[in-house]
Parts: C-alpha cells; structure tokens; sequence
C-alpha cells in the first residue's frame, strides 16, 4: 500500500525533534514522517520549510526555534550555519560529548547487536577550538576582492569565504590570510573547477611541533614571482620552515598531485606523539588532533594489554603511527598498508625512533592477511584501523583464524564497525568494551575504538 506523504515541498510545518542524525542534524516527526532538520536539537519544537520530499523522508530548512533546548549556545564563528566544515557549535561540549555517546550506543544496538551499556562516555579535550594541525583550504574567486580563500558551503563546491577558523590551529589561519593577500598581490588566477581555468587550487597548512609548512597547489609545475613568495611569507610568518608547490595539473577534486617542488627550506617537518618522532612530508598522513591522538592510542594500548612477549598485526597501518605505539610493549609488530608512499613513511620512522621489532609489508590486508594465515603465522593481538568503509571479510576471517586473545578496532565511522563486529561475533569474539573518543570536535564525526576479546572454546 502505498504511503501517504503528509508534508509537501516549500510548506512549513511544527516539528518536534526526537534525536540526532548522522550528519548532526535534527531528527522529528510530523504525522509520522520522518523529517530531517539541520541544526535543530533533539528536544527542542521548530519550524521549518520543507526542502526535499522522498518516499519515506523530508528535508526541512529551520525557520523557527518554538521551544530551544537548554544546551543551545550561539555558535563561535561567524560563517557557521553557512561553511560545511562544523555542524554543532550550536549546542554546548558537554552536551556534544553526550549526543557522541549516544550515537555510538544507538548503532552499536541497532547494527552491531551489543549491549549499549558497553559503550563508555565519549573522551573529549580540555580546549575543544583551535584544534586542527592540518587545513586544506580551496581558492575561489570574488567579483569585488578577487581570490579569496575559505571552505566549502554545505552540500556544494561554492566558496565561504573564512580567514579565521575557530577549529584551525592559529598558525594555519595566519598561514591562509597571508596566502590571500598574496594571490590578490600577485595577481594569480584562482583556479576554477567548472571551466578548469586559473592556477592557484588549494593552500595547505600543517603545523608540526617543530616548524610549519606551507603547501601551494598550482596547476602550473612553476610559480610565478616565487621568490617574492617566499620572501613574504618568511618575513610575515618566521615559525614556517618548509615551502611547496604542489602540481596537479588534472581535472579531479582530488586535492593534491603527485608531484612536489621544495621552493624553500626542509622537505619535511617534524612532530611527534607521545616519545615517537615523526617527519612529515607533504603528502603524509597524520592525525589532524594530536592531543586526542595521543588519548586514543593511549586507548589503544590499554586493550592490547601487551606483557612484551605478544605478536601483534596492525591490519591497515597507514604510516605506522599506532604499529610503533604498539611496538614499545610489545615482541613484534607486523604493518600491512595497501599505499605504498605510505609503508615508506612507516619504514622511515621505524627507524628514526630506533625501533626494530616491527616488520612493514606493502600489500593488500585482504590478500595479505590470509598470506600470513598460509605461512603460519599467529597473533596475540590483530589491530583493525580500516576507512570509513570498514574491513574486508576476508581481513576479519584472517584475524579469527590466527585466534588472537583480543582485537583492538579503531574506527572513524561507527556503522561500518558495528557491522564488522557482527562478523567476528559469528567468528568467535565479544565485544568487551567501546570508547567513544572527540577528534573532531564541533562536528558530528566521533572516533571509536572497542576491544574484542575471544570466546573460550
């Protein structure tokens, strides 16, 4: 039978929200319906005009705020609501911590079948601003101003033209206002992705603990007036060591080319988590918070529970940064990482941390893993930091086979860790606990990492 669809687009109607989506929006229901509502809070009774009408949802607009929630704040930054990059500074961190937690719990019962009671309460920083040592910021062009440098709107590829980001480190917001003035200065086009005209694409900022690096993305292999550059940015920003120009000269919305000019000063920078030290080029992967790094593989240590005679796999180890957390208490740590630039990095700082019980392997985890299971190799701990998509099935038989006491899942995307833990439910393995940790926040994203240990024969 078919569904009557009680609501019609352009009409406004009184909602009351119930919870929160994925996407941190509001979550209500009129006459039944499901409508979704960005930037209303469970709790609270609004307004809005309906954008988008399907089968079994709408999309409404917030008109009105009839009852707000008692955690509703202003938001800090003058361009949210507009920016894509935040979506709950409108509500406390305390409450946003909350809201965190009970998203983890509402997945892990409804997708992975656990006890939401296993879910502990989100672990957030002390300072929840200022927090990103990483921005990549698109270049646009204004009719008034000329370049401009800012975020992408909600939903689309138009430019929010934004200097000071309230969850940027500061040294990257200086980084963007002196780039800008540059462009404008020198008189560079902005590149434009519709007729793939201009040069000037994107500028990178990374802020290492020792030195920043500034990151130019030009579809051109030189930059024009380089020199005055370099120049400028050394005099009005002395903590940069390293200056890049990136080519990528494709029609993509991939950020960054393949290939790399150093303009001036060190090819990479340094940083470090805990007592390991890393260099950073510019196409390496590191957490973008490294207070909650640190709180995470903390985490991540702590369920291990290594005595220093385990084996442990770290299934996808991206540049290694958690294989060699790991291997400062464990026997030995074998890396898999299908990105091979990646296993490099990881290899490289092996050894700068003179750390020598780690084995790093360029493959495949979902070839890999049962390669290792063929020539016999066991684990007492198997390590899972799959992306957003979670992990192969093959990678997650693999790990079962060796019958490892635990698995530690580290995940970016809790639905598709709720999935997987299903999978290795049926292959032998609780789910012991879940810890909720905020490295983002400000936003709706959450990281999770959960032990599983084994079920006894």
């Amino acid at each position: 039978m078919k569904q009557n669809v009680p609501v019609a687009k352009g009409q406004v109607y009184e909602i009351a929200i119930e919870s929160l989506g994925n996407s941190g929006e509001g979550v209500g229901r009129y006459e039944g319906f499901t409508v979704f509502v960005p930037f209303a809070l469970p709790g609270e009774r609004i307004s809005a005009r309906i954008t988008l009408v399907k089968k079994n949802y709408a999309v409404g607009a917030l008109v009105e705020i009839l009852k707000p929630a008692p955690y509703r704040v202003e938001p800090t930054c003058p361009v949210y609501g507009t920016c894509g990059g935040c979506q709950l500074q409108h509500v406390t961190y305390e409450e946003q911590l909350r809201l965190k937690t009970q998203k983890v719990r509402d997945i892990m019962e409804r997708i992975g079948k656990t006890n939401p009671d296993l879910v502990q309460p989100a672990l957030g920083p002390d300072n929840p601003w200022h927090y990103r040592n990483k921005m990549q910021i698109p270049v646009g062009a204004d009719s008034a101003k000329g370049a401009v440098l800012g975020f992408y709107a909600m939903g689309s590829h138009d430019i929010v033209p934004c200097t000071n980001c309230a969850i940027q480190n500061d040294g990257n917001n200086q980084i963007v206002a002196v780039c800008e003035r540059l462009i404008r200065e020198t008189g560079l086009m902005p590149y434009n992705e519709v007729t793939a005209e201009g040069m000037i694409r994107h500028i990178i900022g990374r802020i290492g603990e020792k030195g920043w690096m500034v990151i130019i993305v030009s579809t051109a292999k030189t930059l024009p007036q380089a020199e005055y550059w370099v120049s400028e940015i050394r005099k009005n920003l002395p903590q940069v060591t390293s200056i890049v120009l990136n080519h990528n000269p494709r029609k993509t919305n991939i950020i960054m080319g393949r290939d790399c000019t150093l303009l001036w000063g060190d090819e990479t920078i340094r940083d470090t988590i805990d007592d390991l030290k890393f260099r950073l080029s510019p196409h390496s992967f590191f957490q973008v918070n490294p207070e909650q790094t640190l709180v995470l593989y903390k985490k991540a240590l702590e369920f291990a529970n290594l005595t220093g005679e385990e084996t442990v796999i770290d299934a996808y180890c991206g540049t290694g940064t958690i294989s060699l957390f790991l291997a400062k208490q464990a026997k030995h740590v074998i890396g898999i990482e299908i990105v091979e630039p990646a296993i490099v990095d990881a290899k490289a700082n092996a050894e700068r941390n003179g750390i020598t019980n780690v084995e790093f392997i360029a493959a495949d985890a979902a070839k890999e893993m049962p390669n290792l299971v063929k020539r016999g190799v066991k684990a007492d701990v198997v390590v899972f930091d799959p992306i957003r998509a979670g992990c192969k099935e093959e990678v997650l038989k693999a790990a079962a086979s060796m019958k490892p006491k635990h698995m530690v899942y580290v995940s970016c995307n809790p639905a598709s860790m709720a999935r997987d833990i299903v999978v290795l439910r049926g292959l032998g393995y609780e789910v012991e606990t879940v810890q909720p940790v905020d490295m983002f926040p400000m936003t709706a994203h959450v990281e999770t990492i959960c032990l599983m240990s084994r079920l006894k024969d």
